[in-house]
């Protein structure tokens, strides 16, 4: 365990004290009848675009829909990194992944992710001969010592289940792992084997905290029963859900009548029938988390999160207006539908278009359930609560949002990303080494202004550094061996 942390037994008992005392204290007293239950549905490759109510006219997603009109949509929600992994990480622990060193996609046993004999994360910095820069090793798993939502909320008497994809690390850093009580689905998998029971593959065998059911059965659909189990099982306590659809990321399978469905109508940009079914089978799946919530007159005293984990993953898919997609530094990459509802407080239809990301959902859950932040590291969110409550009008008061993809992944070279107002900048560590936006006039990030901005761009710079610098953030660094190689 790192120097100045605490044990997760030590967090619960010291979390226990704090609830009796104090500013929480308070809080704690505005809830005495029943803490609010929290649900928050994390979609896997989900485009911004991917939702009707965020422009898409060819996928339908009216459980979402109604969704927004119940609570607040925003415009500006990003996740924390443009692949996966990282931003699990950031949505569990409240901290960048540049502090957590959990900075690309976490491959997984079958894909070469093996174990090390002294069961600690790589510090060796890789590269080839043909690579400019040596970068640093990506984690094979979040380290335990990280405090999650479901170990912050269970001092408070949570109940807190995990269902679908997990993808921070193998068996000894599953969820249960880190203070879930139920793990339905989590494991070192960034994809399902197959969408179809028994959800096996070779190669890569089946998901082992999922066992198979019923032949032929949509993973979606299990996810669906399982969520909706679980809080009928515990309508009489508060919980925590962590709903984290395998959806919709590869394969891309999904049920034929759905797929038959979309061939039948015309289509857009947006225009894979196959895709399309499969946002529809995961919208099916927020539509009966929402059924239950109401049948058993939970919906008042739950608050609903939905959002995804990256761009969505241009070819299945298409993110315009914003450019690129899963995995690059553009806005389609990173941008994400966001909808929060919050019955009693947000006004129904809300919008708001201040600048959130991942690591806001640990403090504004921790701040809703009336539990204190880990008192011994820094968190990098910002509660969302007063924004929540305000229906939009009081901002976060942030400076700034800021992403580092360390890291070679195809034709993307290691960068790190600033957002400061209606400002984007983006540095690459390779190749040209600025580009600079205005979002607010450019969202599909057509005109580069770092030619002709260039104090904007030192300025932007320099904030940029000085935050990764504060994260203890892994920079990339000259290869010695690139130069003779290309000799």
């Amino acid at each position: 365990m790192r120097s100045g942390r605490h044990t997760r037994r030590e967090f619960t008992r010291m979390m226990g004290a704090a609830l009796a005392a104090g500013p929480v204290a308070a809080i704690a007293q505005r809830h005495a009848a029943r803490r609010p239950n929290l649900v928050l549905i994390l979609v896997d490759d989900l485009g911004w675009t991917d939702i009707g109510c965020y422009g898409s006219t060819y996928y339908e997603t009216p459980h979402v829909d109604r969704l927004a009109t119940e609570g607040m949509r925003f415009t500006d929600g990003y996740a924390a990194c443009a692949v996966c992994s990282p931003t699990r990480a950031a949505v569990m622990t409240g901290r960048y992944p540049a502090r957590l060193g959990v900075t690309d996609w976490i491959r997984s046993r079958f894909q070469g992710g093996r174990i090390p004999a002294d069961n600690k994360n790589p510090t060796e910095y890789v590269g080839g001969p043909k690579d400019k820069l040596l970068c640093p090793p990506n984690a094979l798993w979040m380290e335990l010592d990280e405090i999650t939502i479901a170990e912050a909320l269970k001092p408070a008497g949570y109940t807190c289940c995990h269902i679908g994809k997990w993808h921070l690390g193998p068996d000894d850093w599953y969820p249960e792992k880190q203070g879930f009580d139920h793990n339905i689905g989590g494991c070192d998998f960034g994809q399902p084997p197959t969408y179809f029971d028994p959800y096996r593959r070779q190669g890569q065998g089946d998901i082992p905290t999922l066992p198979p059911r019923q032949e032929g059965e949509y993973l979606t659909d299990r996810e669906a029963d399982e969520a909706v189990k679980f809080i009928r099982d515990h309508r009489d306590e508060p919980f925590f859900l962590y709903l984290a659809n395998y959806a919709v990321h590869t394969p891309l399978q999904a049920k034929m009548d759905l797929i038959e469905k979309y061939k039948a109508k015309p289509p857009t940009n947006q225009k894979n029938p196959t895709y399309a079914a499969m946002i529809e089978s995961m919208d099916d799946c927020v539509g009966r988390v929402l059924d239950v919530l109401d049948e058993l007159k939970l919906a008042d005293d739950t608050v609903v999160i939905f959002t995804g984990d990256n761009g969505g993953l241009l070819g299945p898919t298409d993110n315009a207006p914003l450019r690129s997609g899963k995995g690059f530094p553009y806005e389609g990459g990173i941008r994400e539908p966001l909808i929060i509802r919050w019955p009693g407080v947000i006004r129904p239809g809300a919008v708001s278009h201040e600048p959130v990301t991942s690591v806001d959902f640990l403090p504004t859950l921790c701040e809703i359930a009336g539990v204190a932040l880990p008192p011994d590291r820094p968190i990098d969110g910002v509660s969302l609560a007063s924004h929540l409550r305000s229906n939009g009008r009081q901002g976060l008061g942030r400076d700034a949002i800021f992403w580092h993809f360390p890291h070679y992944r195809g034709d993307v070279v290691p960068y790190s990303i600033i957002r400061a107002g209606d400002w984007k900048l983006i540095k690459r560590y390779e190749g040209k080494e600025f580009e600079l936006y205005n979002l607010r006039k450019d969202l599909s990030e057509t005109t580069d202004l770092s030619e002709t901005m260039q104090e904007k761009v030192r300025e932007l710079s320099a904030k940029l550094q000085a935050a990764l610098a504060a994260m203890n953030a892994k920079m990339p660094r000259p290869n010695p061996d690139y130069a003779a190689a290309g000799s």
